[in-house]
Order: C-alpha cells, then sequence, then structure tokens
C-alpha cells in the first residue's frame, strides 16, 4: 500500500494544513492500492509563496544553468523509470507493455526535448533602436489528468523549467503515485528549493485554489472541455494567462483505395491504445458508404488481437480508470444502442471472464450518423463509431462537424489527396498515414478543445512574456 500523506513544497515533504486522506483505487482490482491527502486553500497558499521566492533567482538563471539541471532531472528520470512504470500501471490500468513503450518514456521525450531546444531558443531580437525581450511568465499553476499522467505533468514542467518559470502542480488525484516520484526525482535531481511544488487534491479544494489565486500568474489546465471552461472561470478575476487542452472527438477519415482494410485496422488499434483514454483518440472512422460491410468485417477479424485483462500480464487493453468512469461509458454505448447504433463488436457490460475490475469491452458501432449522442460526445474509452460519407468534400464537412477541435486522421495511397484532406481538417494536430506523435510537434487545439500550444519549442512561447525596450541602442 502507498500512502502519500504529504506534500512537495519549498525543497520539503510537509505535513498537509489539516490531513485528509481518501484511498486510491486500483482499477484492475477495485480495493485500495494506497491513499493520498487532499490538500485545500492553505496548502496552496505556502506552495505559491514559495514558488513566489523561488522565481527571484530561478527567473534570472541563465540559459547554462537552466539547461544543466535539466540534463540532471533527465539522468535521474533514467534511474526511476521502473518505479515509474509500475506506479503509473498501478494507479490508472495501463497495461505494462504501453507503459514501458510509451507512458514512461514519453516524459523523458519533454525533458529531453526542453533540454534540446533551450540552448538554440532566441529570447530577444532587435528591431530598430529597440529591442524585444521575452521573459518568464512567472509562478504558474498546473492541474493534469490521470489517463497519460507522466506525459502530461512533464509537457507542462518541462518547458516552464526551461523559460525560468517556478511552479505549483496538482496531478490527479485518481492517479497521484506517479507524480510522487517526479517530485522525489526533482528533488534528488537538485532543483532549487521552492522551483517545483506538488500539492495533491481535488478540483474544488486545490484546483480551483490555484485558478482563482492572485499569485499565480498563469494556469495551465488539461481534462475535460466542462473543467476547463470552470478554471477559466475560477482565474478571470486575476486575468492570468490560462493555457487549456481539452477534450476531442477526433475524425479519423479512410479514403476509397487499395489500402482501405489495412487503414480500417490500424485506426481500429490506435482508437484502442489505452482503453481508448486518450484526448486525441481517432473516434469517429469516417469511410465510404459503400464499404461499411467490408469495414465491418475487417474490424471484427482484427478484434480479437486485442485481448483485455490484467494490466500486468501483456494483455491490450487493461481496465479504464475508475467505477465512475465505467458507468459513464455504459451509459453512453446503451444510449447507442437504444438511439439505433449496432455493435460490430463489443457492447455493454464486461468481458465474461473479468468480473472484477473496470473492464469495457472493445466496442465499435456502425449505423451512426453524426448526429447521435455517441458520435458527438467524447467517450474516453474503447468505442468506435462509423460514419459513412459518400464523397471526399462530405467527408470533410463530416469531420468538421463537431465543436472540438483537437486532432484529426486521414489515411489512403494518394499522398497528395491525404495532405489536401489533413490542410482542410480543423484541428491542431493532423496524423497523416499513421504517422505518429512526436515531442518536437506543437501538440494542442481549436475550437472547445483548447487553446494554446504545448510540447517542443512551441510550448516555450507559452511561459514567456513579451517586453519591449524603446531606445534600446539609442
Amino acid at each position: 500500500m502507498r500512502e502519500i500523506n504529504k506534500f512537495y513544497i519549498d525543497g520539503q515533504w510537509v505535513e498537509p494544513a489539516e490531513l485528509n486522506l481518501i484511498d486510491v483505487i486500483n482499477p484492475a482490482t477495485e480495493k485500495a492500492a494506497g491513499q493520498v491527502a487532499l490538500g485545500g486553500a492553505a496548502d496552496v497558499d505556502a506552495a505559491v509563496d514559495a514558488a513566489r521566492r523561488a522565481f527571484a533567482t530561478w527567473g534570472q538563471t541563465t540559459v547554462d544553468e537552466r539547461v544543466a539541471v535539466l540534463n540532471a532531472i533527465v539522468a535521474e528520470y533514467q534511474n526511476r523509470m521502473g518505479d515509474l512504470a509500475a506506479a503509473v500501471t498501478e494507479e490508472m490500468g495501463s497495461p505494462t507493455g504501453l507503459t514501458n513503450a510509451a507512458q514512461v518514456p514519453i516524459g523523458l521525450g519533454h525533458l529531453m526535448t526542453a533540454a534540446a531546444a533551450l540552448p538554440e531558443y532566441k529570447f530577444s531580437d532587435d528591431r530598430g533602436s529597440h529591442r524585444i525581450v521575452k521573459e518568464p511568465v512567472g509562478v504558474c499553476g498546473f492541474i493534469t489528468p490521470w489517463n497519460w499522467p507522466l506525459n502530461q505533468v512533464m509537457c507542462k514542467v518541462a518547458p516552464a523549467l526551461a523559460m525560468g518559470c517556478t511552479m505549483v502542480l496538482k496531478p490527479s488525484e485518481v492517479a497521484p503515485f506517479s507524480a510522487a516520484i517526479v517530485a522525489e526525482i526533482f528533488d534528488a535531481a537538485g532543483v532549487p528549493d521552492g522551483v517545483f511544488n506538488l500539492v495533491n487534491g481535488d478540483g474544488p479544494g486545490v484546483g480551483n485554489a490555484l485558478a482563482s489565486h492572485p499569485g499565480i500568474d498563469m494556469i495551465s489546465f488539461t481534462g475535460s472541455t466542462r473543467a476547463g471552461i470552470e478554471v477559466a472561470k475560477s482565474a478571470a478575476p486575476s486575468v492570468k494567462r490560462v493555457a487549456q487542452e481539452l477534450g476531442g472527438k477526433s475524425p479519423n477519415v479512410i479514403l476509397d483505395d487499395d489500402k482501405f482494410a489495412e487503414n480500417v485496422a490500424g485506426g481500429f488499434a490506435t482508437m484502442m491504445l489505452n482503453s481508448g483514454q486518450s484526448c486525441n483518440a481517432p473516434s469517429r472512422m469516417l469511410i465510404p458508404s459503400h464499404r461499411i460491410d467490408e469495414a465491418a468485417e475487417v474490424i471484427k477479424a482484427t478484434a480479437p488481437n486485442f485481448t483485455v485483462g490484467d494490466p500486468t500480464t501483456g494483455v491490450m487493453l487493461g481496465p479504464v480508470v475508475s467505477e465512475a468512469q465505467f458507468d459513464k461509458i455504459q451509459g453512453l454505448i446503451e444510449r447507442a444502442i437504444a438511439d439505433g447504433a449496432t455493435a460490430v463488436v463489443g457492447g455493454p457490460g464486461r468481458p465474461d471472464d473479468l468480473p472484477t475490475g473496470y473492464y469495457v469491452k472493445p466496442t465499435v458501432f456502425t449505423n451512426v450518423t453524426n448526429d447521435m449522442e455517441i458520435a458527438r460526445t467524447e467517450v474516453f474509452g474503447p468505442v468506435l463509431v462509423i460514419i459513412g460519407y459518400d464523397s471526399v468534400d462530405e467527408a470533410i464537412k463530416i469531420a468538421n462537424d463537431t465543436e472540438y477541435g483537437l486532432a484529426g486522421y486521414v489515411s489512403g495511397a494518394d499522398i497528395d489527396e491525404v495532405r489536401r484532406i489533413g490542410s482542410q481538417i480543423r484541428a491542431g494536430s493532423i496524423s497523416l498515414n499513421g504517422a505518429q506523435v512526436d515531442p518536437v510537434a506543437p501538440f494542442g487545439g481549436y475550437k472547445k478543445s483548447g487553446n494554446g500550444r504545448e510540447w517542443g519549442d512551441y510550448a516555450f512561447d507559452e511561459f514567456l512574456e513579451v517586453k519591449s525596450l524603446l531606445g534600446y541602442s539609442a
């Protein structure tokens, strides 16, 4: 049993202002794997005070000094990758194969990308007699989710450190184990006291306190669009900067050519990654109407390869993260069937051989139109809908007919056509022919999928203020 009953503030593990412990549930067993303390406004005040004091010096450090700290963090992170992997699998049910191949390495990737890009970043520019400089925004508040815990922490923390900002992190109380190890890594790496602070808690107790705190200069939130709106409302009175990476209902346009079956199978596989718990999951597969039956047969043949079960046993899909998430997904599946959708594979309920654990059958629906709830609501589970189109122009129209705009996918043999379609999808990240995410490429959304960009040197700008020094060289 893990117990996280202290917060990391000003370089020390400190007692909460009031001790309030909750269980952290292992979604594979439905039993408590440990406990975490929930903080409150007083804990946030202490962390913000520490971050403000630290900013006075960390904000004035040189690029070389910050690169050295980032590289020290990289070395400690590499030493703890096994511990991080075990924590992620236990806290949110990620299968060990996915955890070791992606969940843990992607956090390292963000650190290494920031360290490599920082020496080349230009912090000043002379225009005539004036100098334009970029300075750290100040103290940042980070609110991160449970689905890719290390990715979401490091894609905020790494660029903020690189730019000279200090920070207070609130990870998800559903999956806090890996974030506690991150704090241990930062401590061992010698990150100066107060630069990185960790306060566990829930949204009402810590998230709102961070978003509304006058000592926080920027709030960066990743999570649902509903919660992101509330964060922005809380931040508005202090006019702090708000960056949001929110929900998605991403289209996957499959073209009518001889790679059709391969691309349908690939789209299904990408959707099922992390049990569908990815904000950029390709959850709407758009295919030529006359090939829907063929696509269904491809999926029926592919689905048995995507085993579901104990995430420590080499399966492809583990459980979804919690009982609440399981119940939400089941409700959406049941309502889709009531609305007339047909489950090609999967459907309601747990797999027959898994009575314990929050396991969801990989589910694919046909007979879906884009106005159905199942086509418009972010399920955040292993549920894919297939929607037919009669022309490529109609496919583009359907792809863009959503309140979201985080990601899009296009697959086909004609690369020029794939590029043309990708350029017309209104979303922040478009994968062409199965291209994978890359820490150097910016990530973020249009519309209700958020604002700002994370990943790589594009993330640096989010953590900077721009100052004009007029007459600098007069």
